[in-house]
């Protein structure tokens, strides 16, 4: 290769990395559920591309995400524990939360059923049965929304879980799963990741259909006047994007093997 053609490509390298670092980042927080679905990958690139940036996803529990929002360590936060969502916004944190979609948590188990809960619609009751039998039970254990919810079913349910069946994994959502279908447990789970998770265990939706299990996720934008470097903007703009007639689409039609993930409210 000439000189010349060497100076033309290191100028066009150059040009490219210039590019690259000019595009503005997002840095979004969210929880482990919205990444092991998949459906980050599918409503992330029209928003990426609309405006002309790359969101930084930090995939972690609810917990962990609030967290980075209070130290300003992302721009806006998707999370799933509405209680601490609220309290998140009123210390000051957050500005602006809006109700994006929701789904519902399900108690998986093994075919076996060694607690006998298949068909309950009462999740209190069936925390009891496992509890009672002493059946392994896999806790996400990481202060995510997940975590935060089984904590408050176990506390309707009067049992403070403890002894060797009880697991707490601090792992994410998809990890959990993979872990209470190797061991043959229970475990609580969102139904958007166990959908997507459906095709690669054994274990089966055996709790269902409890008011307590709704399971909604809202986007709150880090509050500039807390953390004035945030992309306040970007974030309002990314909020908006969610909750429009676009994102709404986006997200309905996300679908695993023909069911769907995750459902928008009405406007």
């Amino acid at each position: 290769m000439n000189t010349f053609r060497k100076l033309t490509m290191i100028l066009l390298m150059t040009m490219i990395a210039g590019n690259a670092l000019a595009v503005e980042h997002l840095r979004l927080a969210t929880t482990t559920s919205t990444e092991n679905s998949g459906l980050l990958a599918a409503i992330l690139p029209p928003f990426e591309q609309a405006q002309e940036c790359k969101v930084d996803v930090i995939a972690v529990g609810t917990g962990k995400a609030i967290k980075l929002g209070q130290a300003g360590d992302v721009d806006v936060i998707l999370v799933h524990a509405r209680a601490r969502e609220e309290k998140f916004v009123a210390e000051g944190y957050g500005v602006n939360r809006r109700d994006v979609m929701y789904n519902d948590f399900v108690i998986l188990g093994p075919k076996s059923d060694p607690a006998g809960i298949a068909g309950l619609t009462d999740a209190a009751e069936a925390l009891k049965r496992i509890a009672a039998a002493e059946a392994t039970f896999v806790s996400r254990g990481d202060d995510s929304g997940t975590h935060t919810k089984e904590r408050a079913l176990w506390e309707t349910a009067g049992v403070a879980p403890e002894g060797a069946w009880y697991l707490e994994a601090g792992r994410g959502m998809g990890e959990v799963i993979t872990m209470a279908n190797e061991r043959q447990g229970y475990t609580l789970a969102d139904r958007g990741t166990f959908i997507a998770f459906r095709n690669k265990i054994d274990l089966l939706v055996q709790t269902e259909g409890d008011k307590g299990l709704f399971n909604p996720y809202g986007v709150i934008p880090v509050d500039p006047k807390r953390h004035p470097h945030v992309k306040h903007a970007l974030s309002e703009k990314f909020a908006a994007f969610l909750t429009s007639d676009e994102g709404r689409e986006l997200i309905s039609a996300y679908r695993k093997n023909g069911e769907p993930l995750f459902f928008t409210y009405d406007k």
